[in-house]
């Protein structure tokens, strides 16, 4: 850099002294080739020589301060420091634009500047708020970063962990595997079940590690709870619906008993009592079973099933009216076909329900979506009057319901990797009910003994 700026100079001044050098070399011929004394040839001599070279010496100045001047303005921005400006640039030479256009590089460099100091600060503060254990490893696993989440599950400042690896931190199987998991982990600061998340980014050009563990203990604590509280007060809702009359009849009974001329007909009274307390009885033993189907719901059995046939068998079940059938292609798809025949069966039964009530009709089709089916339940009844219960279990609004019907379709779907939603029609009365399964090849066929209460739920 050095050198090619002496070389650039050294050409300023040499192409300055030849543009000098014929008028110098004409006016030296003519003064000493004149009938001059030779006082005035040297002191004119030595004058227009030493003209020659201020003048070239100016220019060779005039032309290398100013490029100093843009390199020390550029230095200055490359080492970062955009305080530096140049003085009095001016919009009428060429000169003073570039000194115009280094101003205003400067000042965009200095308010980008303070723009990334300040998302910098926000973003530890960010860091450091968030719930989520945070760490930052560099490719050869060492620590980088960390903020205070994950000084509290390691249980040690920033400063000891900075600079160790993960091997050592306990953390390096973190950093392999799926990139987004669960699993349970005690710590040395916290314990628990953590839902593990990973990503990479790069910094200097260098691949790096982003690993995030969260701890799901409390928020799985608290969904836990929720269902207790949802589950007990829909089975203190059953079980008065039932004691409460068996209570009372019972009451009645015995004062009839107690008294030593019961009344005339009290045979009859008493028939009826006890056959309300088998009712209710009974009631509750359904309400028990169907609480136990819920919870023994078994895996599914994939095998390769024809989906026209599965729903023209779950279609014959109903006989109360007649379930329209929409055009839909031929395809098989593995499924466990007894869950999924049930699972559709009680849509039907649902919508058959519902339909009859304003005299409508019901409509079952499927279509393929990429690698996914689903299969669609249309009826023209009066639709959903609220959504926010459809699927808690055991509540019903039908007499003599058991409220697990949906919410054994939807664990049915959900085991097969599926989804179930049931929503009101766009534009028109009724309900449609959305069955999605993926479409996947079916698992290895061998002989798989038969069980009752695995194939029908």
């Amino acid at each position: 850099m050095l050198a090619f700026r002496k070389s650039h100079e050294n050409r300023i001044f040499l192409l300055a002294l030849a543009a000098g050098l014929p008028g110098s070399a004409v006016a030296l011929l003519m003064l000493w080739g004149g009938d001059y004394s030779p006082k005035v040839q040297w002191t004119l001599s030595i004058f227009i020589i030493v003209l020659w070279l201020g003048f070239t010496l100016a220019v060779r100045e005039r032309t290398v301060v100013p490029l100093q001047t843009v390199a020390n303005l550029l230095e200055a921005l490359r080492e970062g420091d955009y305080s530096i400006r140049a003085r009095h640039p001016r919009h009428d030479d060429a000169l003073g634009e570039v000194m115009l256009e280094i101003n205003q590089l400067g000042e965009m460099l200095r308010h980008q500047r303070f723009d990334e100091v300040d998302a910098e600060a926000l973003l530890q503060k960010l860091i450091a708020g968030v719930d989520v254990a945070l760490f930052t490893f560099d490719g050869d696993h060492t620590l980088r970063l960390v903020n205070r989440a994950g000084e509290r599950m390691l249980a040690q400042p920033s400063a000891r962990l900075l600079g160790r690896s993960a091997v050592q931190l306990g953390l390096k199987d973190c950093l392999d595997g799926s990139p987004d998991r669960t699993f349970e982990r005690t710590f040395p600061g916290q314990s628990g079940r953590w839902q593990c998340r990973r990503s990479t980014f790069r910094e200097a050009g260098m691949p790096h590690h982003l690993l995030l563990l969260s701890d799901l203990s409390k928020a799985l604590r608290d969904e836990e709870r929720q269902a207790w509280q949802r589950l007990i007060r829909v089975l203190g809702h059953e079980l008065n619906n039932s004691l409460a009359p068996i209570k009372s009849t019972a009451s009645t009974l015995v004062k009839v008993l107690r008294k030593e001329t019961p009344h005339q007909g009290w045979r009859d009274d008493a028939q009826r009592s006890l056959s309300l307390i088998a009712e209710r009885c009974a009631s509750l033993n359904r309400f028990v079973a169907a609480y136990s189907q819920l919870a023994r719901l078994p895996a599914p059995r994939r095998r390769d099933t024809a989906i026209p046939l599965l729903v023209q068998r779950a279609i014959g079940f109903e006989t109360r009216l007649s379930v329209g059938l929409g055009p839909s292609p031929d395809l098989s798809i593995a499924i466990d076909r007894d869950q999924i025949e049930q699972l559709l069966i009680n849509l039907i039964k649902n919508a058959a329900e519902a339909a009859l009530e304003t005299g409508g009709g019901v409509e079952v089709g499927w279509r393929q979506l990429g690698n996914q089916l689903e299969i669609t339940v249309l009826d023209d009844g009066p639709g959903i009057s609220s959504t926010q219960n459809l699927f808690v279990p055991f509540f019903t609004t039908k007499p003599g319901g058991t409220g697990i019907g949906l919410v054994l379709c939807r664990q049915i779907a959900e085991a097969h990797g599926g989804t179930l939603s049931l929503s009101n029609r766009e534009g028109q009365a009724g309900c449609i009910a959305t069955l999605t399964l993926p479409i996947v090849d079916p698992a290895p066929s061998h002989p798989v003994a038969s069980h009752p209460e695995e194939n029908r739920t």
